[in-house]
Parts: C-alpha cells; sequence; structure tokens
C-alpha cells in the first residue's frame, strides 16, 4: 500500500510538471467563444467589435465566426478583470467577463475555461485512470500473509472507484474536446465535482441485486436459526443500501432554485451525502473481494504447523457442522500435503473454555483429531485463548517456542478467513488462511458480520478519512 501511495504521489508530480511544461508551450493566448443570436450567425468577423472596459488588460487578436459562434482570441496585457462589450455596428449584443493572474493565464466566467484548460482535463483523466491501474496492481501483488491487510481492501475498492471516475472523466473530457461550446468548462465542473454521485449510480444496478440478495438469504438463515440481532444484520445492511440509492437518486434529480451561494452549498451537501455513501459501497465492495478471494485461497504444500480456529461445540463434546467443517478441511489438507510431499504438519487446535462448556474448545478438537487417525504427538493445543486475536496470539507463542519462522496456515470457516488473517498479521504471526464451506444462506450474513467487525475495529481511521473526503468534495463544490 506504501509503494502505491508513492506511486500515486510520483505520478500526480509528473503530470503537475506536464500540465506547467504545456502551459509555457502554449504560452498566454486563450481563445474565447461567445454563441451569436441567429440573425447575426450569417455574419462576417468583421462586422462585429470588441470595447473593453479596462485597459491593458487583455487585447483582442484574431476574430473568426464558425458554427453560429464568434472566437477572439485573448492575449493577456497584464494582471486583472475586464469586461468586454461585443458590438454591432455599434449595438451591444453580448458581453464577456474575463480575469488575467499574474502568471498570464486567462479565466473566462463566462464559460469557466482557462489557457490550457483541455491539457488539465487530459491529465486529470490519465491520473484517475493511472491510480485505477495501480490500485488493482497492488491488491494482484498481494500474495501470502502480506494480503491478509486493511490496505488490500483499500486497494480493491480503490481500484474500483478510481476506474469508474477515470471512464466518467474520459467520457467528460470527450465531450469537452469534441464540442468546447456545446460542453463548456462550466458542464466539466459539475461532473468532477460530482463524480461520487456519477460512482454512486453507475454502481446502483449491482448494489441493488447485492443488497436483495443478501435480504433474501438472511430471511433463510431466520428459518434456520432463532431470531437474534446478529442475525439480521444482513437485512439491515441491505435496507441501508436500498434507501442510500433511493436518497441519491431523489438528492440529485431534484429541482433547485436559490443564489448562487445557496446553490454552491446544495452542490456541496448533495456531494457530500454521495461521496459518504460511495465511499460505504467502496469498502464493502472491497471488504467482500478481499473475504472472497481469502475464502478460496490453498495454501502450498509446505506447512510446518496447521492452526485450527475453535468455536462452541454441543455439550457432550461433539462438533456441530460448523467446527467440524473446520477440522475436517484442515484434515483434508494435512492429508494431500502427506501424499504429495510426505511432510506431516503439526496441528494447533485453538480455542479456550467458554463458561457453559465442558472443556476447552481445544480439546474437543484434538478428540475429534485422533478418532481420525492423527497422532497424539501431531497435536499442540493451545486452550487459552477467548477470541480470534488471542487464537493467533497464543498459538504463535506455542509455535516460536518449537520452531522459528515456521510456514503455518490456519483453518477457519470461509467467512472468516480474511478477517482472521488480519488479526494474526497484527500479532506478527505470518499465516495464510484456508476456508471450510459453510451453508449459501449463513454466509451473507456471517460475512456482514466479519464486515462491522473490521470496520469497528478501525473506526477512528475511517472516520479521519471521510472527513478529508468531505472536506474535498465539499470544497471543490463550493470552488467550482
Amino acid at each position: 500500500m506504501k509503494s502505491a501511495a508513492r506511486q500515486t504521489a510520483v505520478l500526480a508530480v509528473i503530470l503537475i510538471f506536464v500540465c506547467a511544461a504545456c502551459r509555457l508551450l502554449l504560452k498566454n493566448q486563450y481563445t474565447a467563444s461567445y454563441p451569436l443570436p441567429v440573425p447575426e450567425r450569417d455574419k462576417r468577423a468583421e462586422d462585429f467589435d470588441v470595447v473593453a472596459d479596462r485597459q491593458n488588460v487583455v487585447s483582442v487578436g484574431k476574430m473568426e465566426v464558425e458554427n453560429g459562434y464568434l472566437f477572439l482570441q485573448m492575449n493577456p496585457d497584464g494582471r486583472g478583470n475586464v469586461f468586454l462589450t461585443v458590438q454591432e455596428g455599434g449595438d451591444d449584443v453580448g458581453l464577456l467577463y474575463l480575469r488575467v493572474n499574474r502568471f498570464g493565464t486567462v479565466f473566462d466566467y463566462s464559460t469557466g475555461g482557462f489557457t490550457g484548460d483541455w491539457i488539465v482535463l487530459i491529465c486529470y483523466t490519465l491520473f484517475w485512470i493511472a491510480v485505477a491501474a495501480i490500485s488493482f496492481r497492488s491488491f494482484s501483488q498481494a500474495k501470502g500473509p502480506g494480503f491478509y491487510a486493511y490496505s488490500t481492501v483499500y486497494s480493491a475498492g480503490m481500484s474500483m472507484f478510481a476506474f469508474l471516475t477515470g471512464l466518467t472523466m474520459l467520457f467528460i473530457t470527450l465531450r469537452h474536446l469534441i464540442d468546447p461550446q456545446m460542453y463548456s468548462m462550466m458542464s466539466v465542473y459539475d461532473g468532477i465535482s460530482g463524480a461520487s454521485f456519477t460512482f454512486v449510480m453507475l454502481t446502483s444496478p449491482l448494489v441493488t441485486l447485492f443488497a436483495l440478495a443478501m435480504m433474501v438469504s438472511n430471511v433463510a438463515l431466520l428459518r434456520h436459526e432463532s431470531f437474534r440481532i446478529s442475525n439480521i444484520l444482513a437485512i439491515g445492511v441491505g435496507a441501508l443500501l436500498i434507501l442510500g440509492e433511493v436518497g441519491a437518486y431523489l438528492c440529485f434529480t431534484r429541482s433547485f432554485s436559490g443564489s448562487e451561494l445557496e446553490g454552491r452549498i446544495d452542490s456541496m451537501l448533495r456531494n457530500s451525502y454521495g461521496t459518504v455513501l460511495a465511499y460505504f459501497e467502496c469498502m464493502l465492495a472491497g471488504t467482500m473481494i478481499c473475504g472472497v478471494k481469502a475464502a478460496h485461497h490453498v495454501p502450498s504444500f509446505d506447512r510446518d504447523y496447521l492452526i485450527v480456529l475453535g468455536c462452541r461445540f454441543r455439550r457432550d463434546g461433539t462438533l456441530p457442522p460448523l467446527l467440524r467443517g473446520r477440522v475436517d478441511k484442515a484434515l483434508q489438507f494435512w492429508r494431500d500435503q502427506k501424499k504429495n510431499t510426505g511432510r506431516a504438519a503439526i496441528f494447533v487446535p485453538s480455542g479456550g473454555q467458554g463458561r457453559d462448556e465442558t472443556m476447552p474448545e481445544a480439546e474437543a478438537i484434538s478428540r475429534y483429531l485422533m478418532e481420525n487417525g492423527v497422532g497424539e504427538d501431531l497435536i499442540r493445543e493451545e486452550s487459552a485463548s477467548r477470541n480470534t486475536l488471542e487464537n493467533m496470539k497464543f498459538s504463535k507463542t506455542l509455535i516460536d517456542a518449537e520452531k522459528q519462522d515456521a510456514k503455518v496456515a490456519y483453518v477457519t470457516t470461509n467467512y472468516h478467513v480474511f478477517r482472521s488473517g488480519v488479526w494474526a498479521a497484527r500479532t506478527g504471526l505470518r499465516a495464510e488462511g484456508l476456508g471450510s464451506k459453510t451453508a449459501w444462506w449463513y454466509w451473507p450474513n456471517a460475512f456482514m458480520r466479519e464486515w462491522a467487525g473490521l470496520m469497528r475495529s478501525r473506526i477512528k481511521q475511517e472516520i479521519i478519512l471521510l472527513v478529508i473526503l468531505l472536506a474535498f468534495f465539499g470544497a471543490l463544490s463550493m470552488a467550482l
């Protein structure tokens, strides 16, 4: 992630340098355009005069009439603001309002254009497309223990957001380059400041289908299990996603009338809403992509230790389907590795004893392993842990006491693999995950719990980043 951030920063500097270099090559000339009234569209440039209310700010060079527009070449002479009145036969037919800054850049308040604006648009478009490529490359290169990190979620989510933003900017840039009069820079600014809304609208069909699928699976879960707050999380998240999409559509399609300041404030609030929703969707999508990839990953057959994460078992000591699925998956991997390489990994059943449990979870797992042909000499019980973080921490201590730099894999249920890997990384345990299957109706709600837990563990960082994004898009809305 740090490498991707550095590459993005270097890219931004390079593109800024390209903009500055092209600006110098273009010098200070700017071509303003004014749409002529219908009766004047067949006139010649010689039929018009331009009168400035201030001298020594700009001078008008070549003038042309083409496709119903009067084009005026502006040469900056000094710093300041100036009104240019377009006249025909002494009668006023139009007005242009320009500003020249200390660098000789001409800003056209009539259209929002400025000297070299098309170069900036091209560079800005290339920036987002390149960010998408950098983020995707960062995600695809995250392998082994390094994959289980929150930065991988960011890379996955950002690659999606940057790609769609880059496509949006490409569409905006091409429209402006093809017909700059009909699609002025004012329209470009609206497109840029509303990028988050564009992202939300482009992804809304997939988000809605995903939300509905989660809610259906959650209903199936409730038919198999008792009602608990944790068992309706997918329904809640699905409903929030659908309400968010509906709210975004109503927010951005409603009519507005008011002063310029009120319009900017309204735009800031709408774009802030779109930013929050887009960020929420990106993090959810990134977590889902990482979770699915982690769930289907199979470590290489060179493991020294296999950690089996425990969970609740029956009062008689037998394993319920969820825990049995984990141990069976570990046994399958252990046998496959032994068959392919002759290497017998050591099992580390991990899990302490709950208040209503008759023995530690690690002991219940060990009994099942021995019943399925694993010798006691290949089992090291870790029976003190109370949660996943302690599973990894205490298992690492046990393993390090026997062998340094051991190659480790851990086994848990598929929806729990990625988050478990994040906890393993926090303890310094370099391990790869292996996921056992669970019922289709159980997976989405359980995955939502994992996602909520991952977000909750980084709530401060999430709030800070979200505030930064809101400040950026809010300032953009007020400035453009």
